[in-house]
């Protein structure tokens, strides 16, 4: 194996601390020199600053601009044979969480940095996967990548549908086509703990559905009988299926989009159908909560679209969370129930928790903490990426 197998990058003095502790992003403003002719998406090899090989990633023009695939002391072959390796470990993990079952064939197959593959998301619907990359890197291995998703055995995946269009970086000119790789169209029914769902992956926000809120949509299974129930920010109804399932006396779900709220309406009728407790409105949330009566709900869902998606808008952010979840609290009664979320990846936990403390101090009402909540275990974080932590919730006794 020899060490020029690709181009180089060399970071400047002490900027190998980070990969030492196999962080796996490198910022543009660490690298002290490249080879010449290094492309968007190129396979680099990346040294410290006195020659001594730290291992190899994917390149790109931006803040980021190696996103690290191995931390290895000479160059590795990026090639079917690395993907087919990793694509294996990462489903051989969604097995040992037992997400591939009967009742359940909707999961998260790969999570990016914390399944050791940088730019790449690729979520499980029966039998089509649905890939996006965020990198050019990734972009240019898709054909690879597809396949291997398809060749693991018993996974069951037939068609791969690539939804790139809106993820990768548009500086770097690469115009992706949002289309199957693999197979084609098969039905967009999945299976969630029992329940079906429509995914809308050709039109639909993400990959079509929110995986990450499956074991906290079952946490609000568990509280829902006999209450009055509020999903806001319902997107295809997730939260209200569940609760419907478990007992809730009446689900309203609020989005300010009609055609979230259709897809609510769809995934209802799917697993309840004629079922009259269930009402959906196609309104502006602050508004709609503005005019609900007080003591409308026992329980209410806030989990809204990420109101940071850089750290520059966090103050905004957090004022947005902290005006929602007072203006929810003051309509709430006593002994209810409030599930609260911010899935912005620039929001720390600490921050998240201070904004809704805030705002039942603004409300005046007394609270307490009945469980922490975060992404699930096929959304895994890699221990050495911090970053990767992105989905924050309380549930909140609300006296």
């Amino acid at each position: 194996m020899t060490t020029d197998m690709y181009k180089s990058v060399y970071l400047k003095r002490g900027k190998e601390a980070s990969l030492e502790r196999f962080h796996p992003w490198i910022f543009s403003g660490a690298i002290a020199r490249a080879d010449a002719g290094i492309d968007e998406g190129d396979v680099v090899s990346v040294f410290s600053h006195d020659g001594t090989h730290i291992g190899v990633g994917h390149f790109q023009i931006g803040s980021i601009a190696v996103r690290m695939l191995a931390f290895t002391p000479a160059p590795i072959p990026i090639d079917t044979a690395f993907f087919t390796a990793q694509l294996a470990e990462a489903y051989g993990l969604r097995r040992e969480l037992h997400l591939i079952r009967p009742d359940n064939n909707a999961f998260r197959l790969v999570h990016g940095e914390g399944d050791f593959l940088p730019g790449l998301v690729v979520d499980v619907y029966g039998p089509t996967a649905v890939v996006q990359a965020h990198s050019p890197g990734m972009h240019f291995s898709r054909d690879v990548i597809a396949r291997a998703i398809v060749d693991l055995p018993d996974l069951g995946v037939d068609n791969v549908y690539y939804k790139s269009e809106t993820t990768l970086p548009y500086k770097a000119h690469l115009d992706p086509v949002n289309d199957y790789i693999i197979g084609s169209y098969a039905g967009d029914e999945a299976l969630e703990n029992g329940l079906r769902f429509h995914v809308d992956w050709l039109k639909g926000q993400k990959t079509g559905f929110f995986l990450d809120q499956r074991d906290n949509r079952a946490l609000l299974e568990r509280y829902s009988r006999g209450k009055r129930v509020l999903n806001m920010f319902c997107y295809t109804g997730g939260f209200s299926v569940y609760a419907m399932r478990g007992g809730a006396v009446s689900v309203d779900s609020v989005d300010s989009s009609a055609k979230a709220v259709s897809l609510t309406d769809a995934n209802i009728a799917l697993n309840f159908p004629a079922d009259t407790r269930h009402r959906s409105h196609a309104e502006d949330a602050f508004r709609f909560i503005d005019a609900m009566e007080p003591g409308a709900y026992d329980l209410v869902i806030l989990d809204p679209p990420a109101f940071a998606k850089h750290r520059s808008a966090t103050p905004n952010a957090l004022r947005g969370y902290q005006k929602l979840n007072a203006r929810a609290m003051e309509k709430m009664p006593p002994r209810s129930i409030l599930f609260t979320f911010s899935c912005s990846q620039a929001v720390s936990r600490e921050q998240f928790r201070l904004a809704v403390f805030s705002a039942a101090a603004q409300a005046r009402r007394r609270v307490r903490i009945l469980h922490q909540l975060t992404q699930p275990a096929d959304h895994p974080v890699n221990i050495y990426h911090p970053e990767g932590e992105y989905l924050k919730g309380l549930i909140l006794y609300i006296e």
